[in-house]
């Protein structure tokens, strides 16, 4: 075919016409209000961080901002709602470190490289909570009493078999000398009903995070007698850490904004720009921060490698467990 200057125009404003569609999108967006799915009950950890990070959200995008909950399968509900959500930047979700481990568990198809990983939001360290009239005033109580029982005796809870609370609960135990299922685990669908369980005498100890514990403590219910942070949260200064107490184990959840994949790029990075400038909002570190939460923002690569670290970590400890089921 013989190039002309006509066809040497058309060629030239033909490429911009076929990106225009995408850069409508981004400048429209958003368009409509934005979902944010937490796979946990309200009331959590992963439910707590997500509400105060929305009110940020709701100011940058001039838009409502509504989180959902959708509980189940250990997680797998609402990752699985997250990932297949349509890709058009209006529905995001709240993923917690379980969903590093389905596969590992046999739970579900999903991992790492289902989603769209944009970054970890908050890290929130796990303790060692147990009911206010219960029979322990201290951590050390605690800890003879599950050396001297036998394996099983003691139930913990706070998440999923094999989710993130399991996993620090095992690792605390092995620790200490003691089989990773010391604490025989009662699954929960998060810290809210967990705690529940414990201050009506379900369950002898919530491994999950003291930030989930902090009106029940305040209500003196219940008693975190440690933590498995690498410093004393400043919400309980009378709760040593396990490092301090001879025991080297340090655990900390962490929760991150995941979105399905294939998000058109542009729409894409306004979508990660309005996240990231909600998470540094003073008024949304400070909430944050209060409660012993502290905030992270990375990009996705650094969030991507951790990722796969993590994984590899967490499947040591679920062996030990004889939870692998591939």
């Amino acid at each position: 075919m013989t190039l002309n200057r006509r066809n040497v125009l058309a060629a030239g404003l033909a490429a911009p016409t076929l990106a225009m569609p995408s850069i409508v999108r981004a400048q429209a967006w958003p368009t409509r209000p934005l979902t944010v799915i937490v796979p946990w009950a309200a009331g959590g950890g992963a439910d707590t961080v997500t509400r105060m990070i929305a009110a940020g959200i709701e100011q940058e995008i001039r838009q409502t901002v509504n989180v959902v909950n959708r509980t189940g399968g250990n997680g797998v509900v609402g990752h699985s709602a997250i990932a297949t959500a349509a890709a058009d930047g209006h529905t995001i979700g709240t993923g917690t470190s379980e969903f590093v481990n389905f596969r590992l568990l046999g739970q579900a198809d999903l991992g790492a490289n289902s989603f769209d990983l944009i970054s970890r939001i908050s890290l929130i360290p796990a303790g060692v909570t147990v009911k206010a009239d219960g029979p322990w005033r201290d951590f050390a109580a605690f800890a003879a009493a599950l050396k001297e029982g036998r394996k099983g005796q003691y139930t913990g809870s706070g998440v999923g078999t094999g989710g993130a609370w399991h996993l620090a609960a095992a690792g605390m135990t092995k620790a200490m000398g003691l089989e990773a299922d010391r604490i025989r685990w009662i699954p929960s669908q998060g810290g809210a009903p967990a705690l529940q369980d414990l201050v009506a005498g379900g369950v002898s100890v919530f491994t999950g995070s003291p930030v989930e514990a902090k009106a029940l403590a305040d209500a003196n219910q219940v008693r975190v007698a440690a933590v498995m942070g690498s410093e004393r949260m400043a919400a309980y200064p009378n709760a040593p850490t396990l490092k301090e107490l001879g025991i080297d184990w340090t655990f900390e959840n962490w929760f991150a904004f995941l979105a399905p994949r294939n998000i058109p790029a542009p729409v894409r990075a306004r979508l990660v720009e309005a996240l990231e400038k909600a998470h540094a909002r003073p008024e949304v570190r400070k909430a944050m921060t209060d409660r012993g939460i502290v905030p992270i923002w990375e990009s996705s690569e650094a969030f991507a490698s951790f990722a796969s670290r993590t994984s590899d970590t967490a499947g040591g400890l679920l062996r030990d467990l004889g939870l692998v089921r591939s």
